[in-house]
């Protein structure tokens, strides 16, 4: 006979970034309970960028399941701007610079193609600011936008102090005691645990061993009263209108520095890279870096432990937090509440080494 197991909660939800916050939030509409743990150790989410659009800008291809990651991110950012009470999302056109008549080729031929021609305008758009240097012109990208990441995280963690279901504490794994019928974690008892730290994984006993691959970007805030943007606009880096003549400037990628301090070498990276067509003096009033959780597929990290069923993991959202975070918490929750089977584009499972034994470094 196993020992008597007094269920408390539904869940533990570890990381309160947006994927955390995502997953905690369809508990909360679910009615299952829960507790989360922040510590503030992983910033990825805070000073991200926050923008959204359904293109990789660079090669001209639609992202991985584009409509669907599209209408879950508009549907649970609309519910919690509701529920919270504050506008989070901000829909915004996106304007791509053209260098060449070959990338006007290009987005024509990307554009007649189905996956890609409701969000490729064509004709192509004539610039209309002096100091914006686009002598091939620019495309114009549907469904485009900025989530406010650091308001949504201010106010998500202020409901849960309310609520009294945020701790803020850093978890430690070797208090985990591993039952038949859930987990506990000192005085706390739940049927369910789930990971969803960001590169926070890389110390994560149950899986550190899965393929995730930092990737630190710095971003820049500047101050621009000449510039009057209403619109993204990407060339090398991405600008796009704050408010009060503040933009946000993005963003560098390193695969090598794994720390979230911010970098001479990056800041001189995004000046340029602005300079390079953006033909106005400008002021910068912020640096931020952070280590996105990227993994080696480009897709995330979503299931359960193969040999502990009330461990789970939901990570890897990568550069397109934003948009992922909604879809895949969604999914984990569909997949432990109603037995959905996740996507095995997603689903943990299809890194075979880790379930042929997951403690193997």
């Amino acid at each position: 006979m196993g020992v008597f197991f007094m269920i408390t909660h539904d869940y533990i939800i570890v990381g309160g970034g947006l994927a955390g916050l995502a997953f905690a939030q369809y508990c909360r509409k679910n009615n299952r309970t829960f507790l989360l743990f922040e510590d503030a150790s992983q910033n990825a989410s805070l000073i991200a960028g926050g923008l959204y659009n359904p293109v990789v800008l660079k090669r001209f291809t639609s992202i991985w399941n584009a409509q669907e990651q599209l209408q879950n991110a508009h549907d649970f950012y609309q519910e919690l701007s509701a529920d919270l009470q504050s506008t989070l999302d901000y829909p915004l056109p996106l304007y791509r610079v053209l260098h060449s008549v070959e990338e006007q080729n290009n987005w024509f031929a990307a554009a007649d193609k189905p996956a890609l021609s409701t969000f490729l305008a064509t004709p192509l758009v004539h610039n209309a600011h002096s100091f914006i240097e686009a002598p091939f012109h620019l495309g114009s990208v549907a469904n485009c936008g900025y989530v406010d990441t650091k308001m949504v995280l201010q106010q998500f963690h202020q409901r849960l102090e309310k609520e009294e279901v945020l701790i803020r504490e850093t978890f430690n794994y070797g208090d985990i005691a591993l039952e038949e019928a859930g987990v506990t974690y000192h005085e706390i008892r739940a049927k369910h645990i789930v990971f969803a730290e960001g590169f926070g994984l890389s110390q994560n006993p149950f899986f550190h061993t899965l393929p995730l691959d930092g990737t630190k970007g710095e971003l820049l805030v500047i101050r621009a009263p000449e510039l009057k943007l209403d619109a993204i606009y990407k060339s090398g880096v991405f600008i796009f209108p704050l408010g009060n003549d503040l933009y946000k400037v993005g963003a560098t990628y390193d695969w090598q520095d794994k720390t979230d301090r911010p970098t001479p070498a990056a800041r001189e990276e995004l000046i340029q890279g602005l300079k390079s067509f953006i033909k106005i003096d400008f002021e910068v009033v912020a640096h931020y870096a952070g280590v996105r959780p990227t993994v080696k597929d480009r897709r995330p990290l979503v299931g359960t432990h193969p040999l502990h069923s009330s461990v789970h993991i939901l990570n890897g959202m990568g550069t397109r937090g934003v948009l992922l975070a909604p879809s895949m918490a969604k999914a984990l929750f569909e997949s432990l509440e109603r037995g959905i089977p996740l996507d095995p584009h997603v689903d943990i499972r299809r890194f075979k080494h880790f379930y042929a034994n997951p403690y193997r470094n």
